[in-house]
């Protein structure tokens, strides 16, 4: 079996500016701290233009599909997710583009505002008998992908919360789903990759910020394994392990996608390239990780690292 490479492109935590007014239609406890928040101090972090530099640098490597794991808006206001879907299809086609939610995208709970859920064409598999049978259940995730030699398989853990929470949540039946789409994708030699926004391992203050069933993730990888986990939510580039079967698994955070300045611990603005060179059978595949993004406030959007994942 000759060696097929294929790139990926993995960027997060867009948090799209300018962000528009509140209306007092859609005022709440919540938003209201969310949008003094944003004005006080996040709408000096998130810069359109360093997002701008950040996509048009992305567009310039070819990708061959390009995953956005959440945070795409900030106070989850109808205007924003429509803005957000007008951003998206800037950046590429559905089939060239694949969507998890952020805990900023499903910030409350909407009544007869659809939300995210105008984003559906990226966040839809390949088997229109799956897409039409989560339609009917009224779900989004997961959904597959396959892309190239890997099976893209995105999970959503953003889910509506309280003031001053940001924790996520999958449930039992995305789990399980999860698990039998790894295992579907191991049987025909695939790199597996899964896709989610909040981080999905323990850390202090997860009750309030983490994914709050990481622990049942966590055993699922370690029996089920995967190739990658892709998140964002830290802001943070960062690579974290954990064991499966037989290999570990690498748990990929990346950055925002517009920070011009770091801010509580984040980084800089940057983006995730994987360069995946599979062949030879199931678990025979190189995966090379290429960190872009800026080196310093103000700079230019330049190579920051380059990571053997596995291979």
């Amino acid at each position: 079996m000759p060696s097929e490479t294929f790139l990926l492109a993995h960027l997060s935590d867009v948090h799209l500016a300018p962000m528009p007014r509140l209306p007092l239609s859609a005022l709440n406890l919540k938003r209201a701290l969310g949008a003094a928040n944003w004005y006080r101090h996040r709408r000096h972090v998130h810069v359109r233009e360093v997002l701008d530099a950040l996509v048009a640098d992305l567009k310039a490597q070819s990708p061959g599909h390009i995953a956005v794991t959440g945070d795409l808006v900030n106070l989850g206001l109808p205007g924003e997710h429509a803005a957000a879907l007008q951003w998206l299809q800037a950046l590429g086609s559905p089939e060239h583009v694949s969507v998890v939610p952020g805990n900023h995208d499903a910030y409350v709970h909407l009544r007869s505002d659809p939300g995210y859920r105008r984003w559906q064409a990226y966040m839809q598999g390949d088997d229109p008998r799956d897409n039409a049978e989560n339609r009917r259940a009224g779900i989004l995730f997961p959904y597959v992908r396959r892309r190239g030699p890997a099976a893209l398989i995105a999970v959503g853990s953003g889910v509506p919360t309280r003031p001053f929470v940001s924790a996520g949540h999958l449930g039992e039946a995305q789990r399980e789903a999860l698990r039998g789409h790894l295992a579907e994708a191991e049987q025909h030699g695939l790199v597996r990759i899964v896709a989610i926004h909040h981080p999905p391992h323990r850390y202090p203050q997860e009750w309030r910020t983490g994914l709050r069933d990481a622990d049942a993730l966590d055993t699922l990888l370690r029996l089920t394994g995967a190739d990658m986990v892709l998140h964002g939510h830290f802001h943070k580039a960062q690579v974290r392990w954990i064991e499966g079967p037989g290999r570990r698994v690498p748990l990929i955070g990346a950055p925002s996608a517009s920070a011009a300045i770091r801010h509580k611990g984040g980084d800089l603005a940057g983006y995730n390239l994987y360069r995946i060179t599979a062949g030879g059978g199931a678990g025979r595949h190189r995966i090379e990780m290429i960190r872009r993004g800026l080196a310093e406030p103000g700079g230019r959007i330049v190579e920051l690292e380059r990571t053997l994942i596995s291979g």
